[in-house]
């Protein structure tokens, strides 16, 4: 499979063609930074590996349309119009768009919605943690925002209603519904994340943590793979894992 990386300076396009390096099934033929010419580069991959700024996206899936190349997105932080226009390209193209293409972080959102139908929210309080590295630009994380979408979905709660980003002041008591969410930002942090039931004489915890951007990579460059004999379509990858509920 021919591969088109975007953003090659950057840090995750250095790692996505390390990644890409050690997998015999795909060959990086064209790479991409900004000013230069993304439609020539497009033209002639099997897939793109987008892993840029969210603003990038649009131009990404035009291109991509243009030539009909699938297009594997990691890029986190889209609005409600973008994510529409991820959408609306997958009913041409196949698409994986997911926020985290770890195979463990994946464990975890399978081990997360399992634990909130066991545990519920009647009993167990929860609570979720991120962190990350100085540079990142999205608060919450896109893992994080997956997670919550995850705990809403199995407590029938919601992100605008129930939601909680940090807590300050003379609050009161905690409201039943209540999910906390915590960003933390400093050094070179990858990326943490964990998810926590908290009830009175136990607690627990369930955690991710990754050292190397390698890991992201190397599941991006499997899904690119697992792409090629794929249908139009908008997959992520619980689909790519075989993990959906």
């Amino acid at each position: 499979m021919n591969l088109l990386i975007t953003g090659k300076s950057g840090r995750m396009g250095q790692a996505l063609i390390q990644a890409a390096a050690a997998n015999p099934a795909v060959t990086v033929t064209a790479t991409h930074d900004l000013g230069e010419d993304l439609d020539a580069a497009v033209a002639g991959v099997d897939c793109v590996i987008d892993f840029t700024v969210h603003g990038f996206t649009a131009t990404v899936l035009e291109a991509a349309l243009r030539h009909g190349t699938r297009l594997v997105i990691g890029t986190t932080g889209h609005d409600d119009a973008e994510r529409a226009l991820i959408t609306d390209a997958a009913r041409t193209l196949p698409i994986v768009y997911a926020s985290n293409y770890s195979v463990g972080v994946n464990t975890l959102f399978w081990l997360t919605r399992h634990a909130a139908r066991i545990l519920g929210q009647d009993r167990f309080d929860i609570e979720v943690t991120e962190m990350h590295h100085r540079h990142k630009l999205d608060s919450p994380s896109g893992t994080a925002r997956t997670l919550l979408e995850i705990l809403n979905q199995e407590t029938g709660t919601s992100y605008q209603n129930d939601v909680t980003h940090g807590r300050v002041g003379n609050i009161g008591p905690r409201p039943p519904k209540e999910i906390g969410m915590h960003t933390l930002r400093g050094g070179d942090v990858v990326g943490d994340h964990t998810v926590i039931f908290a009830a009175d004489g136990e607690r627990v915890e369930l955690a991710h943590k990754a050292s190397s951007r390698l890991t992201f990579a190397s599941g991006a460059v499997h899904a690119a793979l697992w792409l090629a004999t794929r249908a139009p379509g908008l997959y992520n990858m619980q689909d790519v894992l075989g993990l959906k509920p």
